[in-house]
């Protein structure tokens, strides 16, 4: 089994924790960084599972918890509200570019090739990838799993009440947790919304990029999908997973590899080993 081990990024404001699996192979290693979705964080159902499959296969592996997941390591709630309910679109980019930064660095030391950098994220976490992606040429390849082809996805009257209220209640299907998201958030999606197009990132970005999606996905539908594909720049590719829901049906806690999240893995395993091989890199 790979071994792990625990890092925490502080600027003296918040600070960022996460959990690094490596691979047998000692030396700077391809490594990939794995971000999660809304709701979602670092120890949730199959990112520990992706992990040491990326690590079984040569990769260094780094996943973390946003700030604005309101979770700290070992956490199954929420238990910091406040981060939550303020948590933005470049908050989420803030901390992922802090981690691209500090990988091999402050993160995972003289076990990174930060030339061989990929990203591998999950619905909102695919969309925060695409935009780093498009944003840096640090990173060599993405892929993503069931992501978001926007970040508006509220309907007027969910805004309006929104705006009246301040805040808008967000349940957790999984805990029953309910959270507020203070209105600020919104008023940040509008004011930037140029800087959140993802589609205007699919054209943008270069590294070599596969979507993975299933088609029963009732959470973010496969026409998001369908969208970021027709937008996407070459070279790109759209992977169906027939019967794959939003989580290519696995839970929490993690019960083992179900036919669609085998699918996906072995597709995700193959496209960063296409693209992150040592030839690759000239």
């Amino acid at each position: 089994m790979p071994a792990t081990e625990t890092f925490e990024l502080s600027d003296g404001g918040t600070s960022l924790h996460g959990v690094v699996t490596l691979p047998d192979r000692s030396g700077p290693r391809p490594t990939i960084i794995i971000c999660h979705g809304f709701k979602g964080f670092m120890e949730w159902g199959f990112f520990p599972y992706a992990a040491e499959l990326l690590a079984l296969r040569g990769f260094t592996a780094i996943r973390f918890n946003f700030t604005g997941s309101g979770m700290a390591p070992g956490d199954e709630l929420v238990t910091d509200v406040e981060a939550f309910g303020r948590a933005t679109f470049g908050g989420d980019q803030d901390d992922l570019r802090r981690i691209v930064a500090a990988a091999g660095v402050a993160i995972a030391p003289g076990r990174v090739d930060r030339a061989r950098l990929g990203l591998l994220g999950h619905s909102r976490g695919g969309g925060g990838a695409l935009l780093a992606a498009a944003a840096s040429d640090e990173i060599a390849v993405l892929v993503t799993w069931a992501a978001v082809s926007t970040f508006d996805r509220f309907g007027d009257a969910d805004k309006e009440a929104w705006r009246r209220n301040g805040e808008l209640p967000i349940v957790n299907a999984r805990t029953g947790q309910t959270v507020p998201v203070r209105v600020e958030v919104l008023a940040n999606l509008e004011a930037y919304a140029e800087r959140y197009d993802l589609l205007a990132a699919a054209r943008r970005r270069s590294a070599p990029w596969l979507i993975v999606h299933g088609e029963v996905d009732q959470t973010v539908p496969v026409a998001d999908a369908e969208r970021l594909g027709a937008a996407a720049s070459a070279p790109s590719e759209l992977l169906r997973l027939p019967d794959g829901d939003h989580t290519f049906g696995a839970k929490h806690p993690f019960a083992g590899p179900t036919p669609s999240l085998t699918e996906a893995m072995n597709a995700t395993q193959a496209w960063f080993l296409r693209y992150l091989r040592e030839e690759a890199r000239s």
